[in-house]
């Protein structure tokens, strides 16, 4: 039997490999670590002395395709959020607090409720996001929207880089489109903030790893790909160092690796290389945390810290497009950042038990320029395709966007 030889145990891998195995592919996944989901990941810190999440991620109820991943693993309901679409901010400068509550249907009657938009904003001034929608390729979000007024500052841009990883200067606008027309397009059904209630690993990695033990698919853990051997427009061989592997006439690749492994790999394969980094802080309280709302996030104006999650007596602290905060020691980081949530959470002590964690290269830097570098799922060579959130989905660099690229290589293949 012909085989499916995926490089990389990310989202993206697992994604392929779930829909291909369950099509009755023979799937061999081959992961560099020891351990998958990338950086979609949880681990006990002996520090904190718990199961913490590698990097916070919100997913929204209309992300598609992160929902038809869990339900093929079957761990839909390890979610948890708001009933409604309800995203509480405060602004530390001012500390004033107020509540984005999006209506259910997808005609948007929130925004004529002064309670139900950022305080000082209009009505009229929220159709500015339709701007959007006819966004120039070259158009970067700071461009369109000028920087100014309190739809931006108070909604737009806090989400914005959130999903870009990009400062709004240089972020490109047609992503976040797609990531309105998939979700706030569609009215607040679409737009609940959910987070992974037991950790991303209980929610994400470990149901899929069981699921594809189930399908029968292969996973070798400790194989980093040196480098894939070509002939004929074809991989014929993959080299893991001291093994390798390969590539019959009738098999197929799909490399699920981040943009600098596979330029290590197949050069001659275009990628955006320049990257922002992501900031995480962990805060394991003295006692689990009661909150006025029943969101477990909040967003943060006119501080360090921009999101934090809530669960239980650890509260996590997200910062995007963090280069300079990175170059930071962690005491430093810790301090400015508890400091935030200090004030926004009122709560009276000094930082507590913290870890924190800084990935420089969290996602591709997701500029105009780089847009136009997004490589296709299909490729020049006749048995290659390409996994990843960095490749040409539509998408920002997120779980979904992750996830929907692993689930096109595996229609493409399918489709073949």
């Amino acid at each position: 039997m012909s085989r499916i030889h995926i490089v990389g145990a990310g989202l993206s891998g697992l994604a392929a490999g779930i829909r291909l195995a369950a099509e009755g592919r023979h799937v061999v996944i081959y992961e560099s670590s020891g351990h998958a989901g990338g950086r979609c990941r949880s681990f006990h810190d002996s520090v904190l002395d718990c199961m913490i999440d590698n990097g916070n991620h919100l997913l929204l109820s209309g992300n598609r395709s992160a929902q038809a991943f869990l339900r093929d693993v079957g761990s839909e309901d390890t979610l948890t959020g708001p009933p409604d679409a309800a995203f509480p901010f405060v602004d530390l400068t001012t500390d004033e607090r107020w509540t984005v509550r999006l209506n259910a249907g997808r005609f948007p009657w929130w925004i004529f409720q002064p309670d139900s938009r950022p305080p000082g904003s209009s009505a009229r001034e929220f159709l500015s996001i339709l701007k959007l929608a006819c966004a120039r390729p070259e158009a970067t979000i700071g461009e369109l929207f000028g920087n100014a007024g309190p739809i931006f500052t108070r909604f737009m841009a806090p989400l914005a880089v959130a999903a870009l990883n990009t400062p709004v200067d240089t972020a490109a606008a047609r992503p976040l489109w797609a990531v309105f027309k998939e979700t706030f397009g569609q009215g607040g059904a679409a737009c609940r903030p959910l987070i992974a209630r037991d950790g991303l690993s209980r929610s994400f990695v470990d149901p899929a790893l069981s699921r594809l033990s189930s399908l029968g698919a292969e996973i070798r853990f400790n194989r980093r790909l040196k480098q894939a051997a070509v002939f004929n427009s074809m991989v014929t061989r993959l080299e893991f160092g001291d093994d390798g592997v390969d590539v019959a006439a009738d098999d197929t690749v799909v490399l699920a690796l981040p943009p600098a492994g596979l330029k290590a790999v197949l050069p001659m394969i275009s990628v955006p290389e320049a990257s922002h980094a992501i900031v995480n802080a962990h805060f394991k309280l003295p006692a689990s945390l009661p909150t006025a709302s029943d969101s477990p996030i909040l967003g943060i104006i006119g501080g360090v810290a921009e999101w934090v999650f809530v669960r239980g007596q650890v509260v996590s602290v997200t910062v995007s497009a963090a280069d300079r905060l990175a170059d930071n020691d962690a005491s430093e980081i810790r301090d400015m950042i508890w400091r935030d949530v200090a004030q926004a959470l009122r709560l009276p002590y000094g930082p507590p038990p913290s870890r924190i964690v800084k990935e420089r290269r969290a996602t591709f830097a997701q500029t105009p320029e780089a847009m136009l570098l997004r490589p296709a799922t299909k490729t020049a060579f006749a048995n290659l395709y390409l996994a990843g959130d960095w490749t040409d989905t539509g998408l920002p660099a997120t779980i979904e966007g992750a996830i929907r690229s692993g689930q096109k290589a595996a229609a493409a293949i399918l489709s073949a």
